[in-house]
């Protein structure tokens, strides 16, 4: 069964109009959680999306998945984010934090946009890779608003504690990493994508200076280094955190969620994208789904005749096994491939021992 957080959200999010967004590709439980990521190792992860997920996959193997875990056939890409867990304050033993799923918003913005008098986006081409935020990073380094591209991908990783549930008001990212009360409705975590491309290079060295950020990061135009308009991601991860509330005092205790690459202050939030995608189908349902006179241009995937979305029991039963045989759920003594706690200012030391 997928949980039913997971449910609540998809259905909430059917009911909400996104201006200007195209469609949103959900996805189940994970396809595997392990420490593995083709493109940064940092420390286990939740992997979503195709079947041939593996450490030397490329895009004609990911289109020859069996299966995908997000609700899009035509979708064989694979999405990564780094695990959350919960420090017990008085074991100081680490326990998974579970998730109702991953949210991919494909939105159509920039300048490029024919909505905004551009010529039109670009479907991802093969092989394209790309990562934002950093599971080094443990402070905040540029001026909010300053508009440089080093800034638009600190403000790239975004959260929200939202409270709703016992009538309190949310409480959003403000530039000091990880709240410190308890979220009764779930830690909702958050990640733009770059939006902007090189026109040349599939990947990079840092996986990221093939890519750029829209000048306003949701939406604005593309630098003259990165003249491709591509469509933009939105990574949306909603943390059960308050499972764990009856064993820590916001009063007393420091927050005690960390992510998987020992990071106890939130700024090492990040995510990574490599692209599976039938390029036509999404060439087409960029081009000819996104109607303001009908339900595409709500954000409705099903209403796109490109497209062909799942039952979510479908998509959660597309499972495969780890090939990194360690633990990584259950109560551990340490963060999976030997990653201390870090707490900065200076950027992190990432290590990856082999499995234990």
């Amino acid at each position: 069964m997928f949980p039913s957080s997971f449910v609540a959200l998809v259905s909430l999010l059917g009911t909400v109009g996104v201006a200007n967004a195209w469609s949103r590709v959900a996805c189940t439980a994970p396809l595997v959680q392990e420490r593995l990521d083709p493109i940064i190792s940092p420390g286990a992860g939740r992997v979503h999306g195709a079947s041939n997920f593996g450490p030397n996959y490329t895009y004609a193997s990911l289109r020859a998945s069996s299966c995908t875990s997000c609700l899009v056939a035509q979708d064989l890409s694979n999405y990564w984010f780094p695990k959350l867990y919960f420090q017990d304050p008085k074991t100081k033993l680490f326990e998974p934090v579970g998730n109702g799923g991953l949210l991919v918003y494909y939105q159509n913005r920039g300048s490029g946009d024919k909505s905004n008098g551009g010529s039109g986006l670009k479907a991802f081409p093969p092989g394209f890779k790309m990562l934002t935020g950093s599971p080094t990073r443990r402070t905040k380094k540029f001026r909010v608003g300053e508009g440089s591209q080093g800034e638009l991908a600190e403000r790239a990783v975004q959260w929200s504690c939202l409270r709703y549930t016992v009538g309190l008001p949310q409480v959003d990212d403000n530039g000091t990493g990880f709240p410190t009360t308890d979220c009764e409705a779930g830690f909702n975590a958050r990640l733009h994508m770059p939006a902007c491309w090189d026109g040349k290079n599939l990947d990079s060295a840092d996986h990221v200076s093939h890519t750029a950020y829209l000048s306003g990061l949701d939406n604005g135009a593309c630098p003259s280094t990165h003249p491709v308009y591509l469509m933009k991601l939105f990574y949306e991860v909603t943390w059960d955190v308050h499972a764990f509330a009856s064993r820590w005092n916001p009063n007393t205790d420091k927050w005690p969620f960390v992510y998987a690459p020992g990071d106890p202050t939130g700024f090492g939030w990040h995510g990574d994208f490599s692209n599976g995608w039938d390029t036509d189908a999404l060439q087409n349902a960029i081009d000819k789904c996104n109607n303001p006179n009908d339900q595409t241009g709500n954000g409705v995937a099903e209403a796109c005749p490109f497209l062909t979305v799942k039952s979510a029991a479908s998509s959660n039963a597309c499972k495969i096994s780890a090939l990194v045989k360690e633990t990584v759920d259950g109560t551990l003594s340490a963060l999976p491939g030997c990653n201390p706690l870090q707490f900065g200012p200076a950027d992190a030391t990432l290590t990856n021992c082999a499995p234990k």
